[in-house]
């Protein structure tokens, strides 16, 4: 299992605006960050929406952290991106057992447990932990 491309990209992006804290503009976070602009500018608008950054419009526009790197969890990022981490499709709102005709299946708790952890775990981690030196550059 791996996160996928966009979510990686979605962990690079903030941390780079994390370091620099001042406002950026799209092309430049994509060329700092190595990714397309467009699919930066698709990743913006999910960090935008969860609130982790703020979007200014206009000729002076562009984008900057809105929240404190201590503040910031691998947690919310992920999620911003990818919706809550479940590790089956059956633990998701839309989800739907089909081991069974019951509907309960006996996987379910063991699935949701671990799900659990590695949300717990990515909550663990901000970005004034994952980036090396940030005391320096804030």
């Amino acid at each position: 299992m791996f996160i996928t491309l966009e979510t990686d990209y979605a962990v690079r992006i903030v941390a780079l605006m994390c370091k620099e804290q001042v406002k950026l503009d799209a092309r430049t976070i994509s060329e700092r960050a190595c990714v397309t602009l467009r699919f930066a500018l698709k990743i913006l608008r999910k960090l935008v929406a969860s609130g982790i950054v703020r979007s200014y419009k206009g000729t002076q526009g562009g984008y900057e952290i809105n929240m404190s790197p201590r503040d910031i969890t691998l947690k919310m990022v992920v999620e911003s991106i990818e919706g809550t981490y479940c590790f089956s499709r059956c633990l998701a709102p839309d989800g739907v057992c089909n081991r069974n005709a019951s509907g309960k299946c006996s996987y379910q708790r063991a699935f949701y447990e671990i799900s659990k952890s590695v949300r717990d775990k990515m909550d663990e981690y901000t970005f004034d932990r994952l980036i090396p030196d940030l005391e320096e550059n804030i």
